[in-house]
C-alpha cells in the first residue's frame, strides 16, 4: 500500500487509489464509515476531491457522503500536523486552568485550537474530557499524557516539543 504522501500529487489525490479503496469496500456491500477511515489513513485527511470521487463511485450523493463524514468526530477535512497536542477542557481541567493552558499554547504556537502550524509540525486541539480528572489540567502530546500542566511548566513542554 502506498504511503499517504505518495497518494497525493500536487495536492490532488490519485483517482486510482480512491477507486481501489472504494472497490474494496463495495464487496459484498458498501461500508461507508470503514471506507472513509481507510481513505483518511491513506491521505491523512479527507480532501474534497476524495469525497467527490467516493460519491461518484458509490452512487451516493456528495451530501450523503459528507453527512456521514461530518457526523463522526474522528474524520478530518484538513491535514493534521506531524504532532498532535490535545488540551483537556473538561470540568476538572477547566477549573484548574485548562482554558489558560490552551490559550497559552495557542499563543506560543500561533494557531487556534483545530488549526495546524504553518510549518505543518503541530496541530492544536481541545477535547471535552480525557478521563484523568485527578491530574488536570492535562495536555496529551502524541499519546503521552502530561498532568498538572501549568503556565509555568508549559514552556518546558513546548521546548521539549520543539526539539
Amino acid at each position: 500500500m502506498p504511503s499517504r504522501k505518495s497518494a497525493v500529487i500536487e495536492g490532488e489525490p490519485q483517482e486510482e487509489t480512491v477507486d481501489r479503496l472504494v472497490n474494496d469496500h463495495l464487496r459484498p456491500r458498501l461500508h461507508l464509515v470503514s471506507l472513509l477511515q481507510d481513505l483518511q489513513e491513506e491521505f491523512g485527511y479527507l480532501p474534497e476531491p476524495v469525497l467527490r470521487r467516493v460519491a461518484e463511485k458509490t452512487g451516493k450523493t456528495l451530501v450523503d457522503v459528507y453527512g456521514v463524514a461530518t457526523f463522526y468526530r474522528m474524520f478530518r477535512f484538513k491535514p493534521r500536523g506531524r504532532q498532535l497536542l490535545s488540551v483537556c477542557q473538561g470540568t476538572a481541567c477547566h477549573v484548574r486552568g485548562g482554558a489558560q493552558v490552551a490559550a497559552q499554547l495557542s499563543q506560543k504556537l500561533h494557531v487556534q485550537p483545530g488549526e495546524t502550524t504553518a510549518d505543518g509540525e503541530y496541530t492544536l486541539e481541545t477535547v471535552n474530557c480525557l478521563g484523568c480528572c485527578a491530574i488536570g489540567p492535562v495536555v496529551v502530546k502524541e499519546g503521552r499524557y502530561h498532568g498538572q500542566v501549568t503556565l509555568k511548566n508549559l514552556d518546558g513542554l513546548i521546548r521539549e516539543e520543539r526539539r
